[in-house]
């Protein structure tokens, strides 16, 4: 049997329809789905299936997001007894691979995002917040110039990293903005200014942690199976871990990328779950290992023969 490892998608993995066919196909799913929009007062099959402007909204975007990657985990795990040598997810996707685990019940990780999203959309609030992302340069030139600007006074901190060559920002819109060009000056293909309202992963979600801390406690279980951090690319089991990490994981850059790298030559195959394709895309980028994903009913079915195989 192969050694495989389950990862999971973060923000910016939207899109109106994610999960339909899921829905369409599955009693778990719907049940799932239900089950979600009790817990939480909000229309799931509207929100996923109906355009809405809530879908953009991160206190919307996380549990729904979440939801769907735990219907395609659940749905899989029915299927497909297989134990993953560990979980990791992307950002959101963390909390998503929390499930997965047995670190945290599904409906008490779609509210846990929830009440995240909503602490995230509070602690930006008319602060000016926003996002970038950079092509084509390297990170100690981006940390450097980070740092140097940091001394000047702008807000400007790493927050994703992506792969090799994509780095994504996190600070005050137009600290960002105003150094565009430095970021192209010194060598990068693009820095575009993202249409984001939230500063993930940085000090400006400090008022975040303390918010969440509390849902962190209430919800996580005692011990689980391994998850990797996002903060340090290590893995962790405990609640006490959980805590420290997801609460650090607010305010600290993602470390995606460094995560592959230090565990892939632990596992034969990545499995991604979720809507589209998004780390399959960077994984392609990072490792040689492949990834293939389960985002409906035919690609489920489609890993489960290669797995078989």
């Amino acid at each position: 049997m192969k050694k495989v490892a389950f990862i999971f998608p973060g923000q910016g993995s939207q899109t109106i329809g994610m999960g339909k066919d899921f829905f369409d196909n599955s009693d778990i799913a719907k049940v799932m789905i239900s089950k979600a929009s009790e817990r939480l007062g909000i229309d799931f099959e509207k929100l996923l299936f109906e355009e809405n402007e809530n879908i953009g909204k991160t206190e919307f975007t996380q549990p729904a997001i979440l939801l769907v990657s735990s219907i395609a985990n659940a749905i899989f795990k029915e299927k497909c007894d297989i134990t993953p040598t560990f979980v990791l997810g992307h950002s959101l996707g963390e909390f998503s691979a929390l499930v997965s685990a047995g670190g945290i019940d599904y409906l008490d990780a779609i509210e846990l995002v929830h009440k995240r999203g909503l602490f995230m959309t509070d602690a930006c609030s008319g602060g000016g917040a926003g996002m970038m992302a950079l092509v084509g340069i390297d990170d100690a030139i981006v940390e450097k110039i980070c740092e140097e600007q940091r001394a000047l006074g702008k807000k400007v901190w790493p927050a994703n990293y992506n792969m090799d060559g994509q780095l994504v920002l996190a600070g005050l819109k137009a600290d960002l903005e105003s150094l565009v060009d430095t970021f192209k000056a010194a060598g990068a293909k693009r820095a575009i200014v993202l249409d984001m309202s939230v500063a993930s992963h940085c000090e400006l979600l400090t008022s975040a942690v303390e918010n969440l801390n509390p849902y962190l406690e209430k919800f996580i279980k005692d011990e689980f199976s391994p998850v990797i951090s996002n903060v340090t690319a290590q893995a962790y089991t405990t609640k006490n871990e959980a805590i420290k990490l997801l609460s650090a994981q607010l305010t600290s850059p993602v470390k995606y990328k460094q995560s592959i790298v230090a565990f892939e030559n632990d596992v034969d195959l990545f499995i991604e779950f979720g809507n589209g394709a998004v780390l399959k895309g960077l994984n392609k980028k990072i490792t040689k290992v492949a990834t293939i994903n389960v985002s409906d009913m035919k690609s489920l079915e489609s890993v489960i023969g290669e797995l078989n195989d």
